[in-house]
């Protein structure tokens, strides 16, 4: 009985939850299927790689990929709130953005996507392994935040890009 009631418990929220919605990530999603978006956090991972150096900036790529199974979703602009971390603890960096803000860009399963993490070329850059970021959407932001992980030296004046399609 008591295992019984647990079940049904459990399908109710399950039920109360898929019917909340879930805010702009979901309204985000091109398809307007069941499956959950790409873009919500938990639903995509991110890597970060050296990217080619230019004259006076260090650049880093961030890749984005969803697997199979979740809603294709629009990205735009660069990604806001973004920090980074060394072993877990926070730099005191933090990045600007720059590149055109309005570009729609389509993100999901078979559709990466990745940003620039532009830092100059200075003394007094940190090391870090891992960015923190809150993705856009044409409408608004993503809820919760998304993460990347890779090494990587931020510093004064680091900049992000925008989304652009491919890995």
């Amino acid at each position: 009985m008591r295992t019984t009631r647990k079940i049904a418990v459990t399908v109710a929220a399950a039920v109360l939850v898929g019917a909340a919605g879930g805010g702009a990530a979901q309204a985000s999603s091109s398809a307007g299927g069941p499956a959950p978006s790409a873009c919500r956090p938990a639903n995509h991972i991110a890597k970060i790689t050296a990217g080619p150096a230019t004259s006076g900036h260090h650049h880093y790529r961030v890749t984005m990929t969803a697997a199979r199974g979740y809603d294709p979703c629009r990205l735009a602009g660069s990604p806001t709130a973004v920090r980074f971390y060394h072993h877990g603890s926070l730099t005191k960096f933090t990045a600007g953005r720059y590149g055109p803000q309005n570009k729609v860009v389509n993100f999901g399963p078979g559709h990466p996507v990745h940003f620039d993490i532009q830092v100059p070329d200075s003394a007094g850059g940190a090391r870090a392994d891992e960015a923190a970021f809150t993705l856009k959407t044409p409408d608004g932001v993503i809820p919760g935040e998304s993460t990347a992980s890779g090494p990587l030296t931020v510093g004064t004046g680091t900049l992000v890009g925008p989304v652009q399609p491919g890995a």
